[in-house]
């Protein structure tokens, strides 16, 4: 009986969980190096940003910060040019990211056949994705020039008229600066929706060709159901980017002519650095975060529904 008891007597060994326990701190180990930078440098100063915004911080080192509550976003709600601002960076985000998708979406089904010097033009196709959003907006400042601009000039040389100052024309700025947005964030867009192309299987396009489907019944039925979770996710992202965009516009008008091109964040930086509110300047920063939140949320309860459906 004493030899039964003990071959049933489990043998000491270490806990099950203690080699998940190690591989976590190991995990957690290995992630710290990216951690760090990412807590110190991005949430570190949200964190910072959202309690500015309840203060009335102001530069200067003479000047004492109180605590005020909500009263800089009681502000903003009856701040017309935030108003203003939010509605024209509204316009801006969709007025880039709707024509960005439609003609990403046509020149990457183009570089995505079988053409002559394909890899050529799938290279210059990326090159304003490799220049700086400075050198852009000089660029393409020099482009506008209203004097000795490529446009101008283009348009005196058929015919059509003198030309016009289309950055400082108060009904032609913001039409001028999207067509710049457009034109600067088309390669990521293309290169996004060419690698959901690439995983489109061939043998489908070829069954339905012989089934007699032509082209627009082959888009419609097969590449699109395979491409719409990268066109939702890369529309999405555009659309964030856009609505956060500061430097290209800030180099090609600076918000003007009479802030008909003054986005929200061009107003923020406006009242932080030029007029000195801080404590103001954070609290549009806050919305701003709450806005992207929200687009965030829809997007992820879109992704999530749209799983479960499959």
């Amino acid at each position: 009986m004493t030899e039964v008891a003990e071959a049933r007597t489990p043998v000491a060994g270490p806990h099950p969980g203690a080699g998940l326990r190690t591989s976590d701190r190991g995990a957690w180990f290995l992630v710290l190096p990216a951690l760090i930078p990412i807590l110190l440098l991005s949430v570190g100063p949200l964190l910072y940003g959202v309690l500015l915004a309840f203060t009335d911080a102001q530069s200067g080192r003479t000047a004492t910060t109180r605590w005020i509550g909500a009263l800089n976003f009681r502000d903003l709600l009856h701040d017309t040019l935030f108003r203003d601002s939010f509605r024209i960076g509204l316009v801006w985000a969709a007025g880039v990211t709707v024509p960005q998708f439609l003609l990403a979406l046509g020149l990457a089904l183009l570089l995505n056949q079988d053409l002559r010097l394909r890899g050529l033009a799938r290279a210059l196709a990326i090159v304003p994705w490799a220049m700086p959003e400075v050198v852009v907006g000089i660029m393409w400042r020099l482009v506008y020039n209203p004097d000795a601009g490529v446009l101008n000039e283009t348009l005196r040389d058929l015919g059509l008229g003198d030309g016009r100052a289309w950055l400082s024309g108060l009904a032609t700025a913001l039409p001028a600066v999207i067509v710049v947005g457009v034109w600067a964030g088309l390669p990521q867009t293309t290169v996004a929706l060419l690698a959901g192309l690439q995983n489109v299987p061939r043998e489908l396009h070829e069954a339905a060709a012989v089934d007699g489907a032509g082209a627009w019944r082959r888009f419609r039925t097969v590449t699109w159901p395979a491409l719409r979770p990268v066109a939702l996710a890369i529309t999405a992202l555009n659309l964030i980017w856009n609505l956060n965009s500061f430097g290209l516009v800030y180099v090609l008008t600076g918000g003007g002519p009479g802030g008909k091109t003054r986005l929200p964040m061009l107003f923020a930086y406006e009242e932080a650095f030029r007029y000195g509110q801080f404590g103001y300047a954070a609290a549009m920063g806050c919305v701003l975060v709450a806005v992207v939140s929200v687009l965030l949320a829809v997007f992820l309860a879109g992704r999530l529904r749209g799983g479960e459906d499959a």
